[in-house]
């Protein structure tokens, strides 16, 4: 992120400036600017506010916070498209989750969000 920032022309030495510029150009907040600076790891929402402020591909971005691992960047990227999609159940497989009262708690979830889209206007999300 430094290297980033001082590419970009934000002074980051002592009383540069640079952190407070970015923070305000970006939207960030100026004590979230400098936890990273510092080397603590945001909230996703706060990576993608960052990865658009300095016109970064996302996941690189999450590759480097360390979120991503580089090989399963890769697998996502070449990953075919699926037939049809997952049904939350199988996304719980996927995503490791096995224990029955868990995946009885991810489906609720998906199933919440998904009458929350709905009841938003934000499109269909196929019933599966």
């Amino acid at each position: 992120l430094r290297q980033q920032l001082e590419r970009r022309g934000y002074d980051l030495r002592p009383r540069g400036g640079g952190q407070t510029r970015f923070a305000k150009d970006s939207g960030i907040g100026h004590g979230t600017v400098s936890r990273m600076l510092d080397g603590h790891v945001p909230e996703t929402r706060v990576l993608e506010m960052l990865a658009d402020a300095l016109d970064l591909d996302l996941a690189e971005v999450l590759v480097a916070a360390g979120i991503l691992n580089r090989d399963l960047l890769h697998a996502i990227r070449n990953a075919g498209p699926r037939p049809e999609p997952l049904t939350p159940e199988e996304a719980a497989a996927e995503l490791g989750i096995t224990e029955p009262h868990k995946v009885e708690l991810f489906v609720s979830m998906t199933q919440t969000l998904r009458q929350q889209r709905a009841k938003n206007g934000e499109g269909h999300i196929a019933e599966n």
